[in-house]
């Protein structure tokens, strides 16, 4: 299958089943004053849906993201779904964006034009990009994953085969958040060859250094790391453990109930984003429905939370890698990474620190990563 141009278009009926299903919801009851406490909050969440229901336009949001340049093409077997999108420069650089779960290649709406464009938001054109943003496999507009063993290691290599061999790059850039951070690190580790650089916004959790028993020769900050994550998982990672165990299970719900696919994505929004509580913080309830109607027209809740079973049970090790690695951090994003551990695992040539934004940054306030992952890549070009 070669590279062909590709549009979002809803069948009208899948359209009307989600209006029908939206207007004879079943609520379940409530714990007094529970708020988010013991999980979504049934206020907020009637709210959303209400609005969901009878003002959330999806043709409109279809056209805005037909906007973009979508293409398809078939990878190694798997129909892959991207957005390519050339840059306003005289010699943009590839640079292909991985995002993560449960958001989607609408993650990096905001922050393409800042890359393929600079000049328009400021800065130089001699720092454009040419964008690329794959959808996952298993989610959106790609394949829904039905065979096993598709994991970031091997999610790495389509990107390796769909930048070369598809898109005619020889040399690119890559960068990515939670999944994507991963898939990004793999390619470097896979094929340090083909990369300028990486930029990550998180580095995941680290595994071996949460496994560590004799505690007694690590860093203070290392040290902190293990109790605050630790914590972290106790309370905040039932989702990861449901998916990477039994993630069919949760399929059923989240694929046959709109407002249950709502309140398992809505309620990380709002725990993983620097919005202080409050959604309306930073992101609009458009936005949030957009992400959501993605995992919903395309039946993909069950096979995207599959992907939190492929790494668990059949990704290979990590080693370290030379390429040059830059890491930006949010202070409201979760589990932020010992800079020494990073430093003796990563090649890291950037650090930064931002005053704001959280997991899903590129959404939250796009601004200052397209400046950081500007100035980081600009040695790098040539």
């Amino acid at each position: 299958m070669t590279v062909e141009r590709y549009q979002i278009h809803v069948a009208d009926e899948v359209l009307e089943d989600l209006k029908y299903r939206l207007g004879h919801v079943r609520w379940p009851g409530l714990f007094e004053e529970a708020a988010w406490d013991r999980g979504t909050d049934q206020a907020y969440l009637k709210s959303l849906i209400a609005y969901w229901r009878d003002q959330f336009d999806w043709r409109a949001r279809e056209a805005e993201l037909n906007k973009l340049a979508h293409y398809r093409c078939k990878v190694e077997g798997l129909d892959i779904h991207f957005v390519h999108e050339r840059g306003k420069g005289p010699n943009p650089h590839p640079l292909i964006l991985t995002h993560g779960w449960p958001d989607s290649f609408l993650r990096y709406e905001k922050i393409i034009p800042m890359l393929t464009d600079p000049a328009s938001y400021g800065g130089n054109p001699e720092d454009a990009f040419d964008v690329i943003v794959p959808s996952v496999p298993g989610f959106g507009f790609s394949n829904r994953l039905q065979r096993k063993g598709i994991n970031n290691s091997n999610i790495a290599g389509l990107w390796a085969t769909l930048m070369t061999e598809h898109l005619g790059y020889s040399k690119f850039a890559a960068a990515g958040g939670d999944i994507g951070s991963g898939v990004t690190r793999y390619l470097a580790f896979n094929h340090p060859e083909l990369l300028s650089g990486i930029h990550l916004t998180d580095i995941g959790l680290i595994k071996n250094l949460l496994a560590v028993q004799d505690k007694s020769g690590l860093t203070e900050e290392e040290q902190l790391y293990i109790q605050n994550t630790s914590q972290w998982i106790a309370e905040e990672g039932g989702y990861m453990q449901i998916q990477s165990t039994k993630p069919q299970t949760i399929a059923y719900g989240l694929t046959d109930s709109p407002v249950g696919l709502a309140a398992w994505i809505i309620e990380k929004f709002r725990a993983w984003s620097d919005c202080k509580g409050d959604l309306r913080q930073s992101f609009s309830e458009d936005e949030l429905l957009t992400n959501i109607m993605i995992y919903w027209i395309t039946n993909t809740a069950g096979s995207s939370a599959n992907l939190y079973y492929e790494n668990t049970h059949t990704l290979p090790p990590l080693g370290p890698f030379e390429v040059p690695t830059a890491v930006a951090l949010y202070p409201g994003d979760v589990c932020l990474p010992p800079r020494a551990w990073a430093e003796r695992n990563l090649n890291i040539t950037r650090w930064t620190t931002m005053p704001r934004g959280g997991h899903f940054t590129a959404m939250e306030d796009p601004g200052p990563l397209a400046d950081d992952i500007r100035e980081f890549f600009r040695p790098f070009r040539d």
